[in-house]
């Protein structure tokens, strides 16, 4: 044969190519090129009665490799794993080439897929040990050896039905305590009641005298404080028999937990003093309303929808764009809320009180909530005020398809993993 004159055929996988020398000899060092060299016949599987060389190769992806020697333009072939086409490049001796622009969409999911995998498997491998380290010693003391099975009654509710018991009981503990902080914030609300003043005149006027502070009875308190007695038990047996204290600490609801504990105590150490201390007890309330985080753990009781499962893994890999989000509010709010300002002040009657309510006026009207009660009067804080919602709703609106393209993708990778899984189960 003179491959310099007659075309070469190619059997790959069955499907016969046949296609000129000029055309493999497009990419120099490559496979492909070499079938057109006389000792073409003696490097590779080559039939002299049909005279053709034989590959055992996919057709379809070698239809997009013979495809890129003639066109010079390297397709992605459809419903293809990246990784698998790699290989076949490979094969055929062709390095690392870019894929043609009309390709880039399909080759970047691609790619997202094959990197969320291993990410996801991680992610739930890390969920499923929570924080269970095998400890393999011989000899091992009491402690070491009912360390999991104490850590699994009071983290795994499906364990064993003690533990599901201890998890429904810290559930009606958890219920139990926010009913008790809801009727106990009711009876410290302000109070206010007209009374009817004389002056120096015997004229009548009506005052509103307003109660700063009403002393709840002290029935919630301890009912507040068995509940959180129970919660302490239960945060000191965890945190004793927990084998990683890093990861427990470091755990937002662990944080959350811990810092619920200490409102009632400080306000049992301060009975009969609190009327003095109006700024503490707001202050532990802020900590009280943590009461309301602990019923997260309801979901240690249910099957966890994917769904729910998918939405923090994708708020923890969008940290970077939330953060350039925040970053240009809060440059919009600073500068339609200064320019608003100085808006206003062409108006004889100012209403805003300074930049901080220009700041809050530009804030709510970014978020199109509007609540009305800081607003442009002037004409021209009016168009300021239009331009600055029109922005708000671009600052909103255009984020969000990158947010939901993220979120399809992990939740296709995590769907497509359950499947897997729940396979490998029934065989």
């Amino acid at each position: 044969m003179n491959p310099s004159r007659e075309k070469i055929t190619m059997n790959v996988g069955g499907v016969r190519y046949e296609t000129s020398p000029s055309t493999l000899r497009a990419f120099p060092g490559t496979k492909l090129c070499r079938l057109t060299e006389p000792q073409a016949e003696t490097l590779f599987d080559y039939d002299s009665s049909s005279k053709e060389f034989f590959f055992d190769r996919s057709p379809q992806l070698f239809s997009a490799v013979l495809d890129y020697y003639r066109t010079q333009h390297l397709h992605y072939p459809a419903d293809t794993c990246k990784s698998t086409f790699e290989e076949e490049l490979a094969f055929w001796e062709i390095g690392h080439v870019p894929v043609a622009p009309c390709c880039w969409w399909k080759v970047a999911n691609a790619a997202s897929r094959q990197a969320e995998g291993p990410l996801w498997d991680e992610r739930i491998e890390t969920e499923s040990q929570a924080l269970l380290v095998p400890v393999e010693r011989r000899n091992l003391s009491w402690r070491a050896r009912q360390q999991p099975k104490i850590w699994a009654l009071f983290e795994k509710p499906f364990s064993s039905w003690p533990a599901k018991c201890l998890a429904i009981v810290s559930l009606l503990f958890n219920i139990g305590i926010v009913i008790v902080f809801e009727e106990k914030s009711r009876a410290q609300i302000y109070y206010r009641y007209p009374t009817v003043v004389r002056d120096e005149f015997e004229n009548m006027t009506h005052h509103e005298i307003r109660i700063a502070f009403c002393q709840p009875a002290n029935n919630f308190l301890y009912m507040e404080l068995f509940c959180v007695l129970w919660f302490t038990f239960e945060f000191s047996m965890r945190l004793i028999f927990c084998p990683d204290k890093k990861k427990f600490l470091t755990n937002p609801l662990n944080i959350c937990d811990f810092l619920s504990l200490f409102p009632v105590y400080i306000e049992l150490f301060l009975t009969g003093h609190i009327s003095d201390m109006l700024k503490l007890l707001s202050w532990l309330g802020f900590f009280r309303a943590l009461y309301v985080v602990k019923l997260l753990k309801t979901f240690r009781l249910l099957e966890t929808p994917l769904m729910l499962r998918v939405l923090p893994f994708t708020f923890r890999f969008i940290l970077k764009e939330a953060f350039i989000l925040l970053v240009v509010f809060t440059f919009e709010v600073l500068f339609f809320g200064a320019l608003c300002y100085h808006a206003e002040l062409l108006s004889s009657e100012l209403h805003f009180g300074g930049l901080t309510d220009s700041f809050y006026w530009a804030a709510i009207t970014l978020t199109t909530v509007g609540y009305g009660d800081v607003y442009a009067v002037t004409p021209f804080g009016k168009a300021i005020a239009c331009c600055t919602a029109l922005c708000g709703i671009l600052t909103i609106v255009i984020p969000l398809p990158i947010f939901l393209i993220k979120f399809q993708g992990y939740y296709a990778t995590a769907l497509m993993k359950e499947k897997m899984k729940s396979e490998k189960r029934s065989h």
